[in-house]
């Protein structure tokens, strides 16, 4: 049986305010497996990004129980990488600021900057390289740290759409074969359906969970973009999309 890596068991959280008390997120449960996909979409301003900072340890619920087991590393929409600093120094920053470098970690980003297509600019900077270049970089820099899970918050929605097609790829194919859990958030159905094992589909805001969705595509390349041409892939989409209630 595969291991659940993180439960969520009837979560809600309240934020409150100089004008009262705002419900955000009202009883979300479900749990995702040891190696698994999931994403996490649902109307804007639902409470996506507030439900994986929950996951992340950076916010507390205000009701329910959460266990997390293994190290979670964050990457977000965008890159956040220094400007000032050359490639190798932006992805050996969560290892410095923990105090982690040394000979070992060192070799370690260099491999993965060598394998994933990075070698050559270690030395280069930031805006010596392209939007998906910046965005592997960043994946790299969140790697470097070991992570078990890796969240994934609209990672790629800073970029053009080809670009997003190409590096959503890229990703999934990174963290498959480094054996990651993922779970991403995204507002582009098409890209959670290809990317994902499973689909929670949120409510409008206090988000609840509608509906979870088990992917199965019938295709032989099981990749993001091998995935869209599934004849499954239209029958997702256009259910999910009911779900998602855009219209109201």
């Amino acid at each position: 049986m595969v291991k659940k890596i993180i439960i969520l068991d009837e979560i809600g959280l309240t934020y409150h305010t100089m004008e009262g008390e705002t419900k955000a997120i009202e009883n979300v449960s479900f749990d995702v497996k040891a190696g698994e996909f999931v994403g996490i979409i649902g109307p804007s301003g639902c409470g996506k990004s507030t439900l994986l900072s929950i996951i992340a340890g950076l916010l507390k619920p205000s009701r329910g129980a959460i266990n997390v087991y293994g190290k979670v590393g964050y990457m977000l929409q965008k890159d956040h990488l220094f400007e000032w600093r050359n490639i190798m120094q932006n992805v050996l920053l969560g290892l410095e600021i923990k105090g982690m470098i040394n000979e070992e970690s060192k070799k370690y980003v260099s491999d993965l900057l060598d394998r994933y297509g990075l070698g050559e600019f270690k030395y280069h900077y930031p805006n010596q390289l392209s939007g998906g270049m910046r965005q592997r970089a960043a994946l790299i820099r969140t790697l470097a740290l070991k992570p078990d899970i890796v969240l994934l918050d609209e990672a790629f929605s800073a970029l053009d759409y080809q670009t997003r097609l190409v590096i959503s790829d890229e990703v999934w194919k990174i963290l498959k074969e480094e054996k990651k859990t993922a779970v991403i958030v995204t507002h582009d159905l098409s890209e959670a359906i290809a990317m994902c094992d499973r689909i929670v589909v949120l409510s409008r805001r206090p988000a609840t969970v509608k509906n979870i969705y088990d992917v199965k595509l019938s295709c032989v390349d099981r990749t993001p973009i091998g995935c869209r041409r599934a004849p499954e892939f239209k029958e997702y989409f256009n259910a999910i999309w009911k779900e998602l209630d855009v219209h109201v």
